[in-house]
Formats: C-alpha cells, sequence, structure tokens
C-alpha cells in the first residue's frame, strides 16, 4: 500500500511526522491532521496497512500472534522516517503519532528505534510489549495476559505524550500507566492526558499537546 503525503516539502517544514491510522481508517484521513490543527509548518508522511489494519486482533493478544505483524509495520513507519530524513529535516525534528492501533504501533516503534526523534504522541494507544511476562489473564487488561517491556534504547531528549480516556474500551489504563512507566524509565519526558469515562477518540488535551509540542523551535 502506498504512503500518502501532505504539508510541505520536508526541506521547507519546520517538523517532520510519521502518521499512523488506526484500524479500518485511511493514511488519508490522518495525514491532514496537522494542516486541520493549524500546523502548517509540518511534512507528513502517512503509510497506509495492508486491508486497513496493522493487526487482526487486540494489540493486547499473546506476543506470537501480534510480533510478526509489529515486525511489518515497524518497517512502514521506519522507511518513513528515513524518507523525511534524507527529504532534508534532521531526525530530532521528526515526530512520530498514531491513533488507536497507529497509536500503539507509534509507541512501540518508540520504545524499539526511538532514540533521537523529536516527539511521539500515543493517542488512544499503548506499548505492545516485547513478549508475553507469564501470569493469568487479568480484568485491568481486558481478558489478556500480562506483557514484558524489555527495551533498551537510549530515548534521552524525547518528548511522548500519551492521551486517553480513563475508560477507554480497547485501551486498557493499566496499559497506558505502563507506558508511561517504561518510556521514562528508557529516559524519554513523558506526558499524560487522562480523560475521565469511556471514549476512543482525539481529546482536547491531546489536541493542546500536539499543538505545544509542534510549535516549539527549540
Amino acid at each position: 500500500m502506498n504512503d500518502v503525503t501532505a504539508g510541505p516539502a520536508p526541506a521547507r517544514a519546520r517538523w517532520g511526522m510519521v502518521a499512523i491510522h488506526g484500524r479500518g481508517a485511511t493514511a488519508a484521513s490522518i495525514a491532514d491532521l496537522p494542516q486541520a490543527l493549524g500546523l502548517t509548518d509540518v511534512a507528513v508522511i502517512a503509510p497506509q496497512a495492508e486491508g486497513f489494519s496493522w493487526w487482526p486482533t487486540s494489540f493486547l493478544a499473546p506476543a506470537a500472534q501480534m510480533e510478526p505483524h509489529v515486525i511489518s509495520g515497524l518497517a512502514r513507519v521506519d522507511a518513513a522516517v528515513e524518507a523525511l530524513q534524507a527529504a532534508g529535516l534532521p531526525r530530532h525534528r521528526i515526530a512520530v503519532l498514531g491513533f488507536s492501533q497507529g497509536g500503539c504501533l507509534a509507541l512501540e516503534y518508540a520504545a524499539r528505534h526511538g532514540a533521537g526523534l523529536g516527539a511521539v504522541f500515543g493517542l488512544s494507544g499503548g506499548l505492545v510489549g516485547t513478549g508475553d511476562a507469564g501470569g493469568a489473564s487479568t480484568q485491568a487488561l481486558y481478558g489478556h495476559a500480562p506483557k514484558r517491556f524489555d527495551y533498551d534504547a537510549d530515548l534521552s531528549g524525547l518528548r511522548v505524550v500519551l492521551a486517553c480516556h480513563t475508560a477507554d474500551p480497547h485501551i486498557p489504563l493499566q496499559r497506558v500507566e505502563e507506558t508511561a512507566e517504561v518510556m521514562a524509565r528508557l529516559g524519554a519526558t513523558v506526558t499524560k492526558h487522562l480523560e475521565p469515562g469511556p471514549g476512543h477518540n482525539l481529546t482536547d488535551a491531546g489536541v493542546a499537546a500536539i499543538r505545544a509540542v509542534l510549535n516549539t523551535t527549540d
């Protein structure tokens, strides 16, 4: 599937962004998000998932089911990051943003390959994990078992924004909290915005955080 581009040419942009859509959506549906938020100087590459989904199940599924799809998705994100760099944007001026499945993929990319990036926005998302941790399934993980988070990236200088509802039907609050802890352990600066109650959508706090980060010039 082809990538979708939006915004100015990378050589003329202040920021670059890899924008990752959610399940059932399209690259085009998220590529124009910066422009819609008034961020007109962001060069965007949005990969399109085959079949409009990065994986066929919940991101909480066992590692053996998830890992082949995760590896495939990470390669698409990495290619988009490399394309922005090749077109003239330094790595520290590139952000990765995703919503839902895309938010999970964005965060997983950051934890595995995010050294040197400027920012990662995990909107209604959480880390997939590196393997199964053992133990029983729990209600806090929506009937799934815990995961391991064995990452070794140095994320010093990376800004990580997490924005999610506390009762998101697809993203357990426990996984959002775990994600924040893991990213901080890897050296990232983590900002967490939790909207009370149920919901699975872009929140006002998430929008404000995107604008705040991408309007910076440092």
